[in-house]
């Protein structure tokens, strides 16, 4: 099959590689072309880990390029994927813009029957939109709709930033939206591989794929809030939210994944798409409140965190001039993504309240540097975990990466500062641990001599 990716970003550019790993001819397509100029280069604009040997292999198989010329790949495809941003409005609903000038673009240049593939996370209907767009398009240019016919399929993605290459080449399912045998048979051969391996296909209609997408995002960040509420629970009463999770985790109906307690989710697709998805049922006259209550307590527990924080530094009076190493700066690990990473809300309110901050990130730091521009003044970037641990009062795992998960306790407080807390002499001089992700055994932390302080333990 001949593919058309538009937009080369994080879902563009993983699909395009990946649907070329499948023996397809891709060429992704993007406006700027900066960026396309170094994907010619071979260099891949995010961090992802093995998407660069995809990409690699594939440019020189000859089964992928890049191009600027939507026009020219239009007219020589037999499916183009949409993959550009939805970025969210001030209400919090998806900003289809993009999505629409690709449609018109393709509504113009479209010469045969070609399958329009949105793959970007668009609100239910944006299919019905994009085929109206198309036909405006045809029409205004005098083309018989007849003759250069199309289908508009909706197949989101379930990418996961850090394991995007794997989840695409080993999906728990593949969802194709369509309302003609010719489209879905298309989208068919164009997973060809997958469909060999069995993998489950979920055939349905195009406002139906388009809720799966959301519905999906939207139970997930739920769980991860369940579990985080959970955790504050826990620390008033004396649980141990690492038992109570395992547990209940182990509940066939449940399952183990997203039961983590943490400072919040973030990222590019949980904050976007249930605020999106809220919109969208107010649009109709519903509302969800579960999804609702999920949006508002993930902003209160990122804030929660700079309060646990604050707390055991000796309350609000006492943290001005204190410093803080802070290890992680993006949402999860395995990426440079900081969008709405529970780290900004973190750095931003100590800063508010006078704390100095050394921060590393493995992979990060550029993008921290105009994320916590806000703060320049409060924060240091450091080279490793180490260097970012010199002088502090405390340190706080906010991103649980590997590098973290083993580090030389005696070395990090040989270099920390430490301090005591007016209200707690035992651990008075103790330097303070705070991990937020609960990647280290309370026992192991407090052996090395540090203050210990997880979340639900």
């Amino acid at each position: 099959m001949n593919i058309s990716v538009v937009g080369t970003g994080y879902v563009g550019s993983v699909s395009g590689a990946c649907l070329a790993d499948f023996g397809n001819n891709v060429v992704c397509v993007d406006k700027d072309a900066s960026k396309i100029e170094a994907l010619k280069s071979g260099a891949v604009p995010i961090f992802e880990p093995g998407l660069d040997e995809v990409v690699g292999r594939n440019v020189r198989g000859g089964r992928l390029r890049f191009s600027t010329d939507l026009a020219e790949s239009v007219r020589n495809s037999d499916a183009v994927f949409i993959a550009v941003g939805t970025p969210p409005a001030e209400d919090g609903a998806a900003d289809l813009r993009y999505v629409e000038t690709v449609a018109r673009e393709i509504g113009r240049n479209i010469e045969r029957y070609t399958v329009v593939v949105d793959k970007s996370t668009v609100p239910i209907g944006t299919g019905r939109k994009v085929a109206g767009w198309i036909l405006e398009e045809l029409t205004l240019r005098g083309g018989n709709a007849a003759e250069t016919s199309f289908d508009v399929v909706s197949n989101p993605e379930f990418l996961r930033e850090g394991t995007a290459v794997y989840d695409f080449t080993h999906p728990d399912r593949v969802v194709i939206g369509a309302g003609s045998e010719k489209a879905r048979e298309i989208m068919k051969e164009i997973y060809r591989p997958l469909y060999l391996n069995e993998t489950p296909y979920i055939e349905t209609d195009l406002e139906s794929a388009e809720m799966i997408k959301y519905a999906s995002n939207a139970f997930l960040a739920m769980k991860i809030t369940f579990i985080n509420e959970v955790a504050n629970l826990c620390e008033k009463c004396g649980a141990n939210v690492r038992d109570v999770a395992k547990a209940v985790g182990r509940d066939g109906r449940i399952g183990g994944k997203f039961l983590h307690p943490g400072p919040g989710y973030g990222g590019s697709c949980f904050p976007k798409d249930t605020a999106a998805m809220a919109q969208i049922a107010r649009a109709y006259g519903e509302t969800l409140s579960l999804v609702e209550a999920t949006i508002a307590a993930n902003e209160r527990q990122k804030m929660r965190m700079v309060d646990k924080i604050v707390a055991e530094l000796g309350g609000e009076g006492n943290v001005a001039g204190r410093t803080i190493a802070v290890l992680g700066l993006a949402f999860k690990q395995n990426t440079d993504d900081m969008r709405e990473s529970p780290s900004i809300a973190v750095c931003e309110g100590l800063a508010a309240k006078g704390v100095r901050l050394r921060v590393f990130d493995p992979e990060a730091l550029r993008e921290a540097e105009w994320r916590l521009a806000s703060i320049r003044d409060s924060v240091v970037f450091c080279a490793d975990e180490y260097m970012a641990a010199v002088g502090a009062d405390a340190m706080a795992i906010v991103t649980p990466w590997n590098q973290f998960r083993n580090l030389d306790l005696a070395r990090l407080k040989a270099v920390m500062r430490g301090s005591g807390s007016a209200d707690s002499s035992a651990i008075e001089e103790k330097r303070r641990f705070f991990d937020l992700r609960n990647i280290y055994k309370r026992a192991d932390v407090e052996r090395a001599g540090f203050a210990y302080f997880g979340v639900g333990t």
